[in-house]
C-alpha cells in the first residue's frame, strides 16, 4: 500500500487504490485524491501522467452535477483539482456496465459464437462497434483482488448482492444515466459506446458513487464518420484509454505473468497527458487549464471543505 499523503482530523481509515487515494473521515464522508497514475490490464504503469488527476476529477464533478436529478449521488465539494469531497456509502458489490455498442468484452463474447453476456440477449447479425437495438446492462462483480467476473442479475439477488427490488431500482438508474450521458456526449459529436457505474447505499436510499463517464470508466467514439466506417469495416476512432492498452500489446504486454511492462519515455509521457487533455475538452465543451497545487495548498482547502460539510 502507498504511504498516505495527508493526514486528517478525525481519519478513520485510508486506502491507495490503483488510481486514487482515499481518506475515510468520521466513518460518513470520503474525500478522494485523483492521483497521476495511469492503470492498464490491472497493472499501474511505472510513470505518471501529469495532469490527469485533474482531468479524470473535474470530469466526474461535471457529470455528476448533469445527473444529480436522476439520483442522489455521493459529491458534496470539489476543492482543489483533483480532489472531491463526499458521503460515504455501503457499496453494492457490482458494477453496473451499461453497453449501447457491441464493443470490448461484449465483441469479443459475441465473436466466439455467444449471444448471452450477463443474462443480456444480443441479437444476431451485428458487427463490431454496431448499436444495439437498445443499451444492455452485464454487470460485473467487484472484486477485492484479481479480476472482476460476469455475473447475471439472477446471480446478484441469489448472491445476497442486491435484492430484486434494489436491482430494479439499480437497472433504472443505470439506463437513465446512460440516456442523459449518451445525450450529452452528442451535443459534443461523441457516441458513449459503453460505461460503468458503481452504487451504494446510505440507510434505505441508493446513491450513484465514484467515477462517471470518464475516461477510465467509458468508451467513447467520434460520431462524424462513424457510419461510413462501420460501412467499410474500418476501425472507429475512439476517445477513451484504449490508445494505452493498445501500445502495451504492441509492446508484448497484458499483464499476464512474466510480461514486462514496457519503458515509458518522456515524449510517450507527455503524448498520453495531451490525450486526456484533448479528451477533457472534447467531453467537457471548455478549454482545459491546468492547475499545480501545492501539497500545504491542497491540504488546506480539504480541511476548510470538511468543515463547511461537517
Amino acid at each position: 500500500m502507498r504511504k498516505q499523503q495527508f493526514d486528517f482530523e478525525g481519519q478513520t481509515n485510508f486506502y491507495s487504490g490503483k488510481v486514487r487515494d482515499v481518506y475515510t473521515i468520521h466513518n460518513d464522508m470520503l474525500v478522494m485524491l485523483a492521483s497521476n497514475r495511469i492503470s492498464a490490464f490491472d497493472v499501474i504503469l511505472p510513470k505518471p501522467i501529469p495532469y490527469k488527476g485533474q482531468v479524470l476529477n473535474q470530469i466526474a464533478a461535471y457529470m455528476l452535477d448533469a445527473t444529480k436529478d436522476i439520483c442522489p449521488n455521493w459529491l458534496l465539494k470539489v476543492p482543489a483539482p483533483n480532489v472531491s469531497v463526499g458521503k460515504k456509502c455501503k457499496p453494492f458489490k457490482v458494477e453496473m456496465v451499461v453497453r449501447g455498442n457491441l464493443v470490448g468484452h461484449a465483441w469479443r463474447t459475441y465473436n466466439s459464437d455467444k449471444r448471452i453476456l450477463c443474462g443480456a440477449l444480443m441479437p444476431n447479425g451485428l458487427k463490431e462497434n454496431d448499436f444495439f437495438p437498445t443499451p444492455i446492462i452485464t454487470p460485473s462483480t467487484k472484486a477485492d483482488a484479481g479480476h472482476d467476473e460476469d455475473i447475471d442479475p439472477d446471480g446478484i439477488v441469489a448472491g445476497g448482492i442486491a435484492t430484486k427490488e434494489e436491482w430494479k431500482t439499480l437497472s433504472n438508474y443505470a439506463l437513465k444515466l446512460f440516456a442523459r450521458g449518451k445525450e450529452i456526449a452528442a451535443n459534443r459529436g461523441l457516441i458513449l459506446a459503453d460505461t460503468k457505474y458503481e452504487f451504494g447505499k446510505i440507510g434505505n436510499e441508493i446513491y450513484l458513487m465514484d467515477e462517471v463517464h470518464t475516461p477510465d470508466s467509458s468508451r467513447y467514439f467520434y460520431a462524424d464518420g462513424f457510419e461510413e466506417r462501420q460501412r467499410k469495416g474500418e476501425r472507429q476512432k475512439q476517445l477513451s484509454k484504449e490508445f494505452v492498452r493498445e501500445w502495451l500489446i504492441e509492446n508484448n504486454f497484458m499483464g499476464k505473468e512474466g510480461q514486462t511492462v514496457p519503458e515509458m519515455s518522456d515524449d510517450w509521457v507527455n503524448t498520453i497527458s495531451q490525450r486526456y487533455i484533448e479528451l477533457y475538452e472534447t467531453v467537457i465543451g471548455e478549454k482545459f487549464v491546468p492547475q499545480e497545487l501545492s501539497d500545504e495548498q491542497t491540504y488546506r482547502r480539504i480541511v476548510e471543505a470538511l468543515k463547511e460539510v461537517d
